[in-house]
């Protein structure tokens, strides 16, 4: 019955009517699968289509409409639907019962308990009904406490029945395998449980005492008058309590001594101290961890236990005047223990908070004992006996088994072969000696130097090799520090000393002309120089050798005729007297030549009357392109 808007008709009883016109009357699809999953789906429209005009309903409210059972009009059509099963280890998991109990066991052979009373746990667990039997550890009881009974479901009787949650309550007793236990109490989740599901619980009653127990707590009764110091008492206080002292003892005095680290261990229940090694890795000790084991310390002996030997002596408390105590181990001093020297240099914490306590020392810093490693002694060579080379002899102090000196292999390979060699004359006042000639060689390769004499025939003297292949040292360097010759000392006048006999060198080849000039940076402007007046000497003509070449070539006598020519035409010249200073502004090296274009540039700066002719003519006499430079006759 659906009421049409269009005719304006209230929706009341009888009033409403079909829509003649409707042909569709099927409801949409709600259910629907998606990867094999049934999924509803909330509709959106009602009846053939129609839209909704109300809020839709949620899921829930949904599937109360559809369960909800029309009782008052019509009575209950259908038995309602169970409710949803849970299972007893989903609803009860990790919910347990706990129950306070005790039992009493005998026992036959003690003097002073013939009983005792043992309290214990009683769990039951909803989810399987089984129970267990705990009993809480004691210290020192001696005996074996923990888990009585383990987890199991537990008869009640010969018929096999187990107990049930329904059968526990305060003030009764059950029996487990022979032993009846009292239950006196329970928590407060077991008792809500149990008065929710209907069971009146019994008053909660008192836990029985240990009577063995409850006596040992009651204090001693002694027969003798109580000192003022408990050994039990300390026992008791100070059971587990250790002081932790490091320390070092510094043995480096003695030979073969070193600095090794100690933990003092002092137990206050006794008054015993305990010395432990601290080992490292790879020391090379024996892995033995005490030092002293634990024992008393004396501090002050009687004077009758200092004279009698130690090694038999029985310390007890009428040969030890005082013993060591908790005072006389403070940080940051130093005390003898069996003839050695211990310093503390630190505590653990608890030991600090122990003496602020108990002496009011509240400030115990950790000292430093690190000590900084010497710097290293320089070793010192003994002075030189001048036998072979120095970096030789050096090798004995370094080494029990000396080695040659390590050699630049580079140098040796790139300077392979290599020598240079030098003509030497011998400076001494004997006139036999002046004529001696001496040949150096000077070996890049490892810096030594050889002499050899040639021989000269009816001379007196033998000739041979003068100096072996050595290192030469110089004779203003100190025996320390030896400073040997180099290649740059070696030039053309320079003087060497070879051990007290004196050379002055002379001449050289023409390999040591082509490393100077190679190495020019290297040499001095006194050796580059005595070089370069060497070269000017082989280049120069002797003078009677210029005069017959003069006599015996006619193109030199053709190209004097010229010069003497020119000489003429300027003889009457007013410029003749610069032309000097004219050419050896412009002969900047001191040559004495100058090349064709600059004598040309010359001659026309000072307007010298010479016929071309004239100059074209000495130009081609001359055949190497040069033209002496002839004005200090000229002039």
């Amino acid at each position: 019955m659906v009421s049409n808007p269009v005719h304006g008709l209230p929706f009341l009883p009888g009033t409403s009517f079909k829509d003649s016109t409707k042909t569709a009357f099927h409801r949409s699809q709600t259910l629907g699968y998606r990867n094999g999953y049934a999924v509803v789906r909330r509709p959106t429209v009602g009846i053939g289509g129609e839209r909704l005009q109300v809020n839709q309903l949620s899921q829930a409210e949904l599937d109360e409409l559809a369960n909800k059972a029309p009782v008052l009009t019509y009575g209950q059509p259908k038995q309602a639907p169970p409710a949803e099963f849970i299972p007893a280890h989903v609803a009860f998991d990790k919910k347990v019962l706990k129950f306070d109990a005790y039992f009493q066991e005998d026992v036959p052979m003690s003097a002073e308990e013939h009983y005792r009373i043992r309290q214990v746990n009683i769990y039951y667990y909803l989810e399987d009904d089984s129970m267990s039997v705990m009993e809480p550890v004691v210290e020192n009881s001696g005996i074996l406490q923990g888990k009585l009974i383990k987890r199991q479901r537990l008869t009640k009787n010969d018929r096999g029945d187990h107990y049930h949650w329904k059968d526990l309550n305060r003030g009764i007793n059950i029996t487990i395998y022979g032993k009846t236990f009292r239950i006196v109490d329970c928590d407060r989740f077991t008792q809500v449980f149990l008065e929710s599901q209907g069971i009146e619980l019994n008053p909660p009653e008192k836990m029985a005492l240990d009577p063995y127990t409850e006596l040992r707590k009651q204090p001693l009764r002694k027969y003798v008058t109580p000192s003022d110091f408990d050994q039990l008492k300390q026992f008791l206080t100070f059971d587990k309590q250790v002081l932790r002292f490091y320390a070092i003892w510094d043995d480096t005095d003695s030979m073969f001594g070193e600095c090794r680290t100690y933990i003092i261990h002092y137990y206050l229940m006794d008054d015993t101290v305990e010395i432990r090694e601290v080992h490292e890795r790879n020391d090379g000790r024996d892995p033995f961890p005490l030092l002293m084991n634990r024992q008393r310390m004396p501090k002050i002996l009687v004077e009758n236990a200092k004279n009698f030997p130690q090694c038999v002596l029985e310390i007890s408390d009428q040969e030890v005047l005082e013993w060591y105590t908790a005072k006389d181990f403070i940080v940051g001093k130093s005390l003898t223990i069996l003839g050695r020297t211990f310093f503390i240099y630190d505590c653990d914490p608890f030991t600090r908070q122990y003496y602020k306590e108990k002496f009011g020392l509240s400030d115990l810093p950790r000292i430093d004992v690190s000590k900084k490693e010497p710097p290293p002694v320089k070793p010192e060579l003994p002075p030189y006996n001048g036998y072979g080379l120095i970096e030789d002899s050096a090798q004995n102090c370094f080494v029990l088994i000396p080695k040659a000196p390590k050699k630049d292999v580079i140098k040796m390979l790139v300077n392979d072969n290599k020598v240079l060699r030098y003509l030497a004359a011998l400076e001494s006042p004997i006139p036999e000696d002046k004529d001696r000639r001496f040949v150096f060689s000077y070996f890049l390769a490892s810096d030594m130097i050889s002499i050899f004499e040639p021989p000269v025939r009816n001379s007196g003297i033998i000739g041979g090799k003068y100096l072996g292949r050595t290192k030469v040292v110089k004779p203003s360097s100190t025996a320390d520090n030896p400073v040997y010759y180099g290649p740059t000392d070696f030039f053309i006048g320079a003087v060497i000393e070879v051990f007290g006999h004196r050379f002055v060198i002379l001449d050289t080849d023409d390999y040591v002309l082509k490393y100077m000039e190679s190495n020019a940076a290297q040499y001095s402007p006194e050796a580059l120089l005595s070089i370069q007046n060497r070269v000017q000497r082989q280049e120069a003509p002797a003078p009677g050798l210029e005069n017959k070449q003069t006599k015996e070539d006619p193109g030199v006598q053709e190209l004097e005729a010229l010069i003497d020519t020119i000489q003429k035409q300027l003889k009457d010249h007013p410029c003749k007297d610069n032309i000097r200073e004219a050419f050896q502004t412009y002969d900047k090296e001191a040559s004495g030549y100058v090349d064709k274009e600059m004598f040309f540039k010359v001659c026309d700066s000072l307007n010298l009357p010479i016929d071309d002719s004239l100059i074209k003519e000495v130009s081609r006499s001359c055949s190497s392109g040069l033209i002496a430079e002839r004005h200090s006759q000229g002039s």
